[in-house]
């Protein structure tokens, strides 16, 4: 049995507490529905993959043990640096129900560890991977360009909708299905009337890469499964399908429950997979499907877009707020116009600014200041990155003009200000004391708002006004 090292500098991140959103929402699940998910031998090998290196390696030391290891044996193999990791990644495997929780000894789930290992061997014919379709020389499979372009076509169409409201523009609008879970999950919502626009949440959204961006969809998806009278299990257990299938095959519905029958029309609309129609008995996964558990980019990197192009770069800032944008994506000139006044546009190159407009523009629709940051610097140019020390560029040496940086945060300071508070001015006090008596009672309540001792006048909170009217009725009383 090898030792069991600490966590690298790439795996660290797993361990302590960043790993795939997915393994949250699963350890938060019942043992009798994870146990459900685990007769599937696709389902295992999914969640084995989103599991951090030393999650792993635990699982790969235990699966071909024909019986339980006493705990502090297989504790024995840990260095000194790596208890740490090792106790937190047991922790995962027992919140998972891979491993038993307090237990002196240590054993794969039974029906975990049948399950990978006819994953890992080959064997079985549950179809848990999914049943190929016939060939149909009348319809034949499509090609991987095609399946690509469709996959981007309907991701980028409920991107360009959720960049696109509030702007005035009418978008390709996706469906009613997509719509509400764009609206359920907090990335859009009802601003004025009942078109939707994009929330600070949504825009967050923007800037994280598609694989994060589905896998966000998804898990609202997860979590309406029970409204939507739909087992959780059947739904998982079809995603994690898709997530093993081949990229260019056709593969049959007829071997699929009447719950994931269903889902087919939800992943059509998000690109997930392609029908020739609604009534097809046969269906392609798409890259965004096969990619699902997997490091791959979940769609087809091209000009301007995809995981390269944002790995790269595209904008160039300068100190005087003239901001250049080396990109012919129409999404990303569309995430752009959120805070950016556009003046020129090219065949691969749009040149604006940020101006106290175009700022206030956004911080209107709920984007913060941060965040216009935070993608400026994400997809700043390989040319302002050349003179930043990689060391520094958090530090000593701002990647952004210091002084664009400031001035987006007093634009949002400007606007955060003034705040507004109902309450009650209490005022023509007839004489200093009486406004001091008063004043004095409401401080001891803590309900002043405001006061102007030279005016002789204060501004109580809305629900101080009783206390303090009748201390002023009562006063009055005892004076008369």
């Amino acid at each position: 049995m090898p030792s069991v090292q600490p966590p690298t500098e790439d795996s660290a991140s797993s361990v302590e507490g960043t790993s795939h959103a997915l393994l949250a929402f699963l350890q938060s699940q019942s043992q009798n529905t994870l146990t459900r998910l685990y007769q599937k031998p696709s389902s295992c090998l999914s969640i084995f993959r989103l599991l951090g290196p030393l999650e792993r390696q635990l699982v790969m030391n235990l699966l071909w043990l024909e019986s339980a290891i006493p705990a502090p044996t297989m504790a024995a193999w840990v260095t000194s640096e790596g208890k740490k990791a090792y106790e937190i990644a047991l922790s995962v495997l027992s919140r998972l129900h891979v491993l038993p929780q307090y237990t002196v000894k240590l054993a794969l789930n039974v029906t975990f560890k049948t399950s990978l290992r006819q994953a890992i061997t080959g064997g079985g014919t549950s179809g848990s991977f999914g049943a190929p379709a016939e060939k149909d020389g009348k319809h034949p499979t499509p090609s991987i360009e095609t399946l690509d372009t469709y996959a981007l076509e309907r991701w980028e169409t409920i991107l360009h909708y959720m960049v696109s409201s509030g702007t005035g523009r009418n978008p390709t609008k996706p469906s009613q299905g997509v719509l509400y879970l764009l609206q359920r999950s907090g990335l859009m919502a009802n601003a004025h009337g009942p078109s939707l626009q994009i929330t600070s949440s949504g825009f967050q959204f923007l800037l994280h890469n598609p694989h994060a961006q589905l896998w966000e969809l998804l898990l609202q998806y997860l979590r309406m499964a029970e409204e939507r009278q739909m087992d959780l299990v059947e739904v998982l257990s079809f995603l994690f399908m898709l997530s093993t299938m081949e990229l260019g095959r056709d593969y049959s519905v007829e071997h699929l429950s009447p719950t994931q029958t269903a889902m087919l029309e939800d992943l059509r609309d998000y690109g997930i997979i392609w029908q020739r129609k609604p009534s097809s008995k046969r269906f392609s996964p798409t890259r965004l499907a096969t990619t699902l558990t997997s490091s791959s980019p979940p769609l087809p990197t091209s000009s301007g877009s995809g995981a390269d192009g944002q790995r790269q770069g595209f904008i160039i800032l300068e100190t005087n707020y003239r901001l250049y944008a080396y990109t012919d994506n129409p999404l990303q000139t569309a995430v752009l116009n959120l805070f950016v006044t556009l003046k020129s546009r090219f065949p691969n190159l749009v040149v604006g600014a940020i101006t106290r407009d175009s700022v206030k523009k956004a911080l209107a629709n709920g984007i913060t200041a941060d965040q216009i940051i935070s993608y400026l610097t994400t997809h700043a140019h390989p040319q302002m990155r050349k003179n930043v020390p990689r060391t520094h560029r958090t530090k000593q040496k701002p990647l952004l003009p210091v002084t664009v940086q400031d001035q987006i945060r007093l634009w949002e300071l400007e606007k955060n200000r003034v705040k507004s508070q109902e309450g009650y001015l209490y005022t023509a006090f007839a004489s200093q004391a009486d406004y001091e008596y008063v004043l004095n009672y409401a401080k001891q309540l803590d309900v002043v708002l405001w006061e102007s001792s030279a005016k002789r006048c204060f501004f109580g909170s809305l629900e101080g006004h009783p206390n303090i009217r009748g201390f002023i009725e009562r006063r009055a009383a005892g004076k008369s």
